[in-house]
């Protein structure tokens, strides 16, 4: 289903929206672009943020604080969860952060009876599968780190909070997010602004009967390691392509080992090594 505009602005369903973690590199984006198609954007991060619409408000809010959450989601229709630790750090802060912050988050939007709960996944709880195979959503998780290790669980969460309590949670998988693409990877990984945009608003205003889906967050990229979408349970096709800053990007023309970890240096026992406090 496409969401459709409205006479005075706004889409079809959209409601009011809060979005955790505002404050971040895809928050800011998807903020100016919610602020004139919701009803209402609550912007909820640790850090303060200044309203800059008349349809927004914003909350300092730390996600483990549970009575915070559930009180600056109230009156939310759906819910777009980007906060978190972005990268690898020691298992115990991703738990407490990532995982704990994302059921505080789960369990206000089934206190509250909120549509709909966007999850901010990571392709990199498959980041261990081989860059020469075309992965899909229902492949074995393969967590490239301990990032990737709470982004299963948050994944994890959101099905059982699907399951068992009904709550309508999607799951993006999300590329390399970057204004362009700069290295290697990114030509298979690279999730551009604007197709991730266009993912959270399909995301957003998919059906109600999707009562759970994990997808990945990706351009239509040539090299692309993962599938995108099935219009069935997520109504967007992407738009932009890597390949077009390919020639300017160094070692895109150098060969690639089908065996490698579609996570690359995440991958590498250096990249989790130091956080493991030997």
């Amino acid at each position: 289903m496409r969401s459709r505009p409205i006479a005075g602005g706004g889409i079809v369903g959209l409601g009011t929206v809060a979005v955790t973690g505002a404050a971040g590199t895809i928050g800011s984006v998807v903020r100016e672009v919610l602020r004139r198609e919701a009803g209402r954007v609550v912007l909820v991060d640790r850090v303060p943020l200044r309203p800059e619409a008349d349809n927004e408000e914003a909350h300092c809010v730390d996600l483990r604080d549970a009575a915070a959450v559930e009180s600056a989601l109230a009156g939310a229709d759906r819910v777009l969860h980007l906060a978190g630790i972005p990268d690898e750090a020691p298992l115990a802060d991703l738990l407490d952060v990532n995982v704990l912050g994302t059921h505080n988050v789960l369990e206000a939007a089934r206190r509250l009876g909120i549509e709909r709960v966007v999850l901010a996944g990571s392709n990199r709880v498959t980041g261990f599968h081989p860059v020469g195979r075309r992965t899909g959503p229902d492949e074995p998780v393969r967590p490239d780190g301990l990032y990737g290790v709470s982004k299963a669980a948050i994944e994890a969460l959101g099905r059982l909070y699907a399951d068992k309590f009904g709550l309508s949670v999607i799951c993006l998988r999300i590329g390399s997010f970057e204004p362009a693409p700069t290295e290697a990877r990114h030509l298979a990984t690279w999730l551009s602004p604007r197709d991730a945009v266009g993912y959270v608003r399909a995301a957003l205003t998919a059906p109600a009967a999707v009562c759970f889906a994990t997808v990945y967050a990706v351009s239509a990229n040539t090299r692309r390691f993962w599938e995108l979408p099935d219009p069935a349970v997520l109504d967007y096709t992407p738009v932009d392509d890597a390949e077009a800053y390919a020639a300017g990007i160094p070692g895109a023309d150098l060969p690639v080992d089908p065996a490698a970890p579609q996570g690359g240096v995440y991958a590498s026992p250096g990249f989790t090594l130091r956080y493991l406090g030997r």
